[in-house]
């Protein structure tokens, strides 16, 4: 009978979802919007009786929707892309995820909502709907303009930024509180856990399914994809982050991959299946008489989603350079809010921190800005001309020097390459740095299996520590060597720079070699400290350290050339990936 009765709800979810999108498609609507108010029209709040019998498994499907939403999210995430979008997106975003979560929170507390409400609402009024966006520039034929462009990059780092969010209100949520250290604790794990899952994601995964696909089926590529999407999103919740983050992750990772076109055509009409149960679903959360009741709520947070959010990215697009229009562009394309809303918002449910009236009004004003995009995005232009038409002669000329004054800053030839030099060395040793503290974290997470293992050997609980410490060291020494050549480069790129040969005279030689010694070993001894810190549920006596220490400095001896062949190999096979990638793309 339960079988019989969820085929029942599904059959009426699909032939009302099937009814109000076509009409919502013949009126140019967004389809997503179509769903909503499908649910709404066959939930239990919408008389004169219930269409739904089974909401538990229908709210199961949802969240199996979620995890394809950001799945496919990450399938069109790129790191090329992200390296490409520059200051722009950066600082829009960051301006515009400060701003709304302040203006959130303000609003709520105005209402005297509790502070877990408001912190939620200005956490669902962050982010944009990359959904929304993209249909609605797709609708009007501006997608290739330079100023949809530059949405693009903004959403991107949104992504990554809205990921965070959601660690740290979880974090938040489930000890009742929040302190400075504790959000930098979670934001640095977070970062820790992202570059090491990427790296090594990115070495073994598009392998795998490059293999996979040499068999020609879809069938089995399928099965392949959605087994790496699961069973990733299960580690991720075993290591207690959010689904949500596993299936973005796992999508950015595979989007690196040479099947991505395959792999996005396979997924899409499960994705499609999945995310119209969502949407529908959070139609079926819509109460009227809430809706009634919180209608002054709805009209100021609506209000202020638009204007904060265009004066937020505007702002944010004229700082990092962009001229008065395509900023104008930029931050009224940006003014709505939509699927990454509706998730922040059913996490707050699911933690229960948050009232029940907050998911409906993140509905109702996601509903009420999604109508407004299109025509927000086409009356940018007229809007930015009659701005420029009453705004100061005085204050045009400001805005001009500065946009004169930004591309002047700017390194050219030889200053520029140097520049980009600089900021390749650190990403790399940035990306090794975070392999080995994760090493180290790993080792210290799995101590007591480990030493349980070892304990058939070795009885002493001090050498347990030292075994597992050392044998974090030895499969760090890779990675280390890689990071202490790469921190020598940047040393001697920084002396040749800073020791000019008319102030040292005949000792330039000298102090630069002095320098370039010096940094990458005060360098190494600062991470020695950081990782002693790190695993102090591991860390050996002082004896065994030393120990450790003396074979770890002899095998690195013995094996320098062996670990440099090993690490060059993964660091090749890496950048084949990423180039291969962005090869397929040119194509």
């Amino acid at each position: 009978m339960h079988a019989i009765s969820f085929i029942q709800d599904l059959a009426v979810i699909m032939l009302v979802a099937c009814v109000v999108t076509i009409l919502f498609h013949r009126f140019k609507q967004p389809v997503v919007l179509g769903y909503i108010v499908a649910g709404f029209i066959i939930g239990p709040h919408t008389p004169p009786f219930g269409l739904i019998h089974d909401e538990d498994t229908i709210k199961t499907l949802a969240e199996l929707g979620v995890i394809f939403l950001m799945f496919c999210l990450g399938l069109e995430f790129s790191l090329g892309k992200l390296f490409k979008v520059g200051a722009t997106a950066f600082i829009a975003a960051f301006l515009e995820i400060v701003l709304m979560i302040w203006i959130g929170y303000e609003i709520g507390r105005w209402f005297d909502w509790n502070t877990m409400d408001s912190l939620f609402l200005g956490a669902i009024l962050a982010i944009s709907s990359t959904t929304i966006i993209v249909k609605a520039l797709n609708d009007l034929k501006m997608k290739n303009q330079r100023f949809a462009q530059l949405i693009f990059g903004v959403l991107i780092v949104e992504d990554i930024l809205g990921i965070g969010i959601i660690a740290l209100l979880s974090s938040i949520a489930l000890s009742g509180s929040v302190s400075s250290g504790e959000v930098f604790s979670t934001v640095g794990k977070l970062s820790l856990f992202m570059i090491v899952a990427l790296v090594v994601g990115i070495l073994l995964v598009p392998r795998l399914l490059a293999y996979v696909a040499r068999f020609e089926s879809n069938e089995m590529l399928l099965i392949t994809v959605l087994g790496l999407c699961f069973g990733f999103c299960l580690l991720v919740v075993k290591l207690e982050y959010s689904t949500v983050l596993g299936a973005f992750l796992i999508g950015a990772i595979m989007a690196e991959s040479r099947q991505l076109l395959k792999i996005e055509r396979l997924i899409e009409p499960v994705r499609d299946l999945f995310s119209a149960i969502f949407f529908v679903a959070i139609g079926l959360m819509i109460d009227p008489a809430i809706l009634l009741d919180y209608a002054w709520p709805i009209a100021m947070i609506t209000v202020a989603v638009v204007l904060g959010k265009m004066l937020s990215c505007g702002l944010g697009a004229f700082i990092a350079g962009n001229d008065g229009r395509t900023s104008l562009r930029v931050g009224m394309g940006l003014s709505q809010i939509g699927e990454f809303s509706f998730i922040i918002a059913a996490l707050g449910m699911t933690l229960q921190v948050t009232s029940d009236f907050l998911y409906p009004v993140a509905v109702a004003v996601s509903v009420m800005t999604t109508l407004l995009t299109p025509y927000l995005i086409r009356a940018a232009d007229p809007l930015s001309l009659k701005l420029a038409a009453v705004m100061p002669g005085r204050l045009a000329r400001v805005f001009g020097l500065y946009g004169e004054w930004l591309r002047s800053i700017q390194p050219r030839g030889e200053g520029a390459l140097l520049a980009s030099m600089i900021r390749r060395i650190l990403l790399q040793v940035g990306v090794n740095l975070a392999l080995v503290v994760a090493i180290f974290l790993a080792g210290a997470f799995f101590a007591v299996p480990i030493a349980d293992y070892l304990g058939s050997w070795v009885n002493e609980p001090g050498w347990h520590k030292a075994l597992i410490w050392g044998g974090a060291l030895l499969v760090s020494l890779p990675f280390l060597i890689a990071a202490y050549r790469k921190l020598k480069a940047l040393s001697m790129l920084l002396a040749e720079m800073g020791v000019k040969a008319e102030v040292a005279g005949r000792h330039t030689q000298r102090v630069r070699r002095v320098i370039a010694e010096v940094i990458p070993i005060v360098s190494l001894l600062v991470l020695f400290l950081l990782l002693s810190a790190l695993s102090a549920s591991i860390l050996p006596t002082s004896e065994l350290l030393v120990l450790i220490a003396v074979v770890a400095a002899a095998v690195a001896a013995v094996l320098w050339r062996w670990f440099v062949r090993v690490h060059t190999r993964m660091q090749v096979a890496l950048l084949e990936t990423l180039e291969h990638k962005s090869d397929s793309a040119g194509h």
